[in-house]
């Protein structure tokens, strides 16, 4: 996942850019959330704030996009049926959920979005359309096996998936099991199938 900004000046260094992510996640998940701070990041990425600056507007976009949109550049699952689709995407989004810099960004992020009404209309806008899109085209499939409708609400989808994630991994703390993919995939595949 790109960040939002458009390009000034020289082409962006695409190995600075993955730099700056692994360092970020790294010291999140070293330090927490509220101790992360741009310089730390710069001096572990060996990059000028400068260079962070031209690409995020602040620590909560940065840490969105090294921690929460891991998923967004893997291969859309086709395993041929919507049940198996849903069961890899969930699984990858336990797997972001689950890794260690994610339980560590989760307080402070969630604390940012809920002060900043541009903050989360960037996250919305620039960060969420790359799983939306993955979404939208494991429906599409879908419904072109004759497994759905063609009205289903992809968002609405997506947000129920994440946010049950979101709960039980983020905020109930539970252990993400062998069998939870397959469950939660499970009850969404059985709730827009066509009947």
């Amino acid at each position: 996942m790109t960040a939002r900004t458009t390009p000034r000046g020289r082409p962006r260094d695409e190995r600075s850019h993955a730099a700056i992510l692994a360092a970020t996640a790294e010291l999140v998940a070293e330090t927490g959330y509220a101790a992360t701070s741009l310089g730390a990041v710069a001096a572990r990425a060996r990059v000028g704030k400068d260079t962070i600056y031209r690409r995020w507007s602040g620590k909560a976009e940065l840490v969105y996009e090294a921690v929460f949109t891991t998923t967004d550049t893997a291969p859309v699952p086709d395993t041929g049926s919507l049940e198996g689709d849903l069961t890899v995407l969930v699984q990858q989004l336990i797997d972001e959920f689950d890794a260690p810099g994610a339980a560590a960004a989760l307080p402070g992020l969630l604390a940012d979005f809920a002060a900043s009404p541009e903050l989360r209309a960037t996250i919305r806008t620039a960060f969420l359309a790359p799983a939306k899109q993955r979404l939208a085209d494991v429906f599409e499939r879908a419904g072109a096996r004759g497994e759905t409708e063609a009205s289903i609400e992809t968002d609405l989808v997506l947000d129920a998936l994440v946010g049950t994630i979101l709960f039980r991994l983020g905020i109930l703390g539970e252990a993400a099991g062998p069998r939870l993919a397959g469950n939660i995939a499970g009850i969404a595949a059985k709730g827009v199938e066509v009947r």
